[in-house]
């Protein structure tokens, strides 16, 4: 971890038109809940501009994991307006002047987006800062571009193609045309998934199968991309997380994903059993995207997603080529196990349901009388949890890491905490 690099100024912009449409406000509204986890990426005189506030007893609580003095990190608070990407949200707030006055006090700052898109660049440029991980040139068109298109399902599958990278059967149509794709597709494979060109994190997703009477939720569609594919029997949910810089493409982490019902709840790493051909397939597909993202000018994190089906062979779903539900926690686990003297750490995310509702302070002093919070007696249990999101809005829609040597301790110990935290039991995909 490099102590001498540049202040930080991270951008958790939520509010793009890279994940999903502007449209879809209340989804972005969910996902910007997210935000404040980003505190976990930051050292002594960075700084974090976030559309969602965190509480102050979670910034002491992260502050007090990560080793920092609380009132080292500057927090500035941004507004979402509806249908608006955050560049031109923090204009229509006003708050441009602040964050003027933010850069300038952390010379040679970088802005570290969650995504690349056109109105993060353009803000780039407008305040006179460097985009991490580019050099003062910036991110070139061709890359924003690249991150615009291999964050659609459509155009994944292009590249996919070009690539050798194996997906799903599937075919692309117009609104108008997805009622009758749907059909014709039924008639070929016993069960078909229908995606919005633009979805992340199962948003729009609908699963069909020839008992349906007919595709209804799409009649009424008439625009927009669509992405009808096979839906296959899965045996495991599975993604690579990689990281592109002058010195080419490499692995940063690859793990299993948790799914219910096509949407993600969580996720453990390193993959096991038959993880090592799986993760190997995985690398291949990485490192090929990789090189095509590098001749487009981009740097940074990206991923593929895959589903290991019941035919042995793995498919891939989905590239996203921007900050994820897991890059951050992984940083931040990495980061808390090296400072515990722990240099390869498993780790899990998990969400999960109290049956009685919790507020954070309560929740910190259940895991502490229980043992079970980071780093704890690591000689003698080897896993502890962090609770790496603020507190959920109802008190009991809990997110936490747990973090520890072995799979096997990080399992215990989540086990462990569902009964002290009381967790309903999970619902069956």
């Amino acid at each position: 971890m490099d102590q001498h690099r540049s202040p930080l100024i991270v951008y958790a912009n939520f509010f793009s038109d890279v994940a999903v449409s502007l449209a879809a406000h209340d989804v972005l509204t969910q996902w910007a809940g997210q935000a404040p986890r980003k505190i976990w990426l930051l050292r002594p005189g960075d700084a974090l501009v976030t559309p969602v506030a965190p509480s102050e007893t979670f910034h002491r609580y992260a502050c007090g994991l990560l080793g920092v003095p609380y009132g080292s990190l500057t927090v500035m608070t941004a507004p979402a307006v509806e249908g608006l990407p955050m560049a031109e949200a923090l204009d229509r707030s006003r708050l441009m002047d602040a964050l003027f006055d933010l850069v300038a006090a952390r010379p040679g700052a970088e802005l570290l987006p969650i995504v690349l898109d056109a109105s993060t660049a353009a803000l780039a440029r407008r305040l006179g800062v460097t985009v991490a991980p580019y050099g003062p040139g910036g991110p070139s068109a061709s890359a924003v571009d690249a991150v615009h298109r291999l964050n659609t399902k459509t155009g994944f599958r292009a590249l996919a193609a070009e690539l050798g990278i194996r997906i799903p059967e599937g075919q692309v149509c117009k609104g108008h045309t997805l009622e009758a794709t749907a059909t014709a597709m039924l008639r070929e494979y016993e069960r078909v998934v229908v995606k919005p060109d633009r979805s992340a994190g199962g948003h729009g997703l609908c699963f069909l199968s020839r008992a349906d009477t007919a595709p209804a939720p799409f009649r009424n569609e008439s625009a927009g991309t669509w992405v009808v594919e096979e839906r296959l029997d899965v045996v495991r949910s599975v993604s690579i997380q990689m990281h592109l810089d002058a010195s080419g493409p490499r692995v940063v982490f690859s793990g299993e994903m948790r799914v219910q019902q096509g949407s993600y709840t969580g996720y453990v790493s390193p993959l096991a059993g038959s993880g090592g051909a799986v993760a190997a397939e995985l690398e291949r597909w990485g490192m090929a995207l990789g090189g095509q993202l590098a001749r487009s000018g981009y740097a940074g994190p990206y991923g593929v997603d895959a589903i290991l089906a019941a035919d042995g062979r793995l498919y891939a779903t989905e590239s996203n080529v921007r900050r994820t539900a897991t890059t951050t926690t992984q940083f931040m686990a990495v980061r808390l196990a090296r400072a515990a003297g722990l240099d390869a750490p498993a780790w899990l995310l998990g969400r999960r349901r109290t049956r009685a509702p919790h507020d954070f302070e309560d929740t910190v002093c259940l895991m502490e009388r229980a043992g079970l919070s980071w780093p704890g007696d690591l000689a003698g249990r080897a896993a502890g949890v962090v609770l790496y999101e603020d507190a959920p809005s109802d008190g009991r829609t809990w997110r936490y890491a747990v973090l520890g040597s072995t799979r096997t301790a990080v399992f215990e110990t989540e086990e462990a905490l569902a009964a002290v935290m009381e967790f309903e039991e999970p619902q069956q995909a």
